[in-house]
């Protein structure tokens, strides 16, 4: 299978976008742990990532809540099935791992949960920035804590705003 990639400058600054042939696959952000060497060829006309390049625009702009795209992350089912539950966070909240272990019936699974939390391909779109420790405080970030100290802070400016004629759909499949 062939993965395509586009580069996309945001806020944060350069992002990296793979797709498959018909749906996003990953998102890395700048300061992304473990970026996977690129190996795709050039997306500039495919329709997946230039949907999710102005949804992003949408989004860092203020305008856009949540994403409706087309989604193909490769995981383990428990990963997708945690990735799922990331996307039903809603925008500008906060949980925890053990709340999430706890809505999928797995309330010792914190620690699972935790790990495939840090495995998520899609950040921002899978919007694993919003979960935090049990204590409050900010915890591991692939894209970095200043990355998700971001996130979380634009976010809650963009509810303060009331942001007029946000887009409110979303699509929760991640399998």
């Amino acid at each position: 299978m062939i993965r395509y990639h586009l580069h996309v400058a945001c806020p944060l600054g350069l992002l990296r976008l793979d797709a498959t042939d018909d749906a996003l696959a990953a998102l890395y952000t700048p300061e992304h742990r473990c970026i996977p060497a690129l190996s795709t060829a050039p997306g500039d006309r495919h329709p997946a990532l230039l949907e999710a390049r102005r949804q992003l625009a949408q989004y860092f702009a203020g305008d856009r809540l949540t994403f409706d795209l087309p989604l193909a992350p490769q995981g383990t089912p428990f990963q997708r099935t945690v990735w799922t539950a990331l996307t039903r966070i809603p925008f500008g909240v906060t949980t925890t791992y053990a709340a999430i272990a706890t809505q999928l019936g797995r309330p010792t699974a914190a620690r699972a949960v935790g790990a495939a939390n840090g495995q998520n391909p899609l950040s921002i779109i899978v919007p694993c920035h919003r979960v935090i420790g049990a204590n409050g405080a900010l915890t591991g970030y692939a894209g970095g804590l200043p990355t998700k100290r971001w996130l979380l802070t634009h976010e809650t400016a963009m509810l303060e705003k009331k942001v007029p004629g946000t887009i409110l759909t979303s699509n929760h499949a991640t399998g």
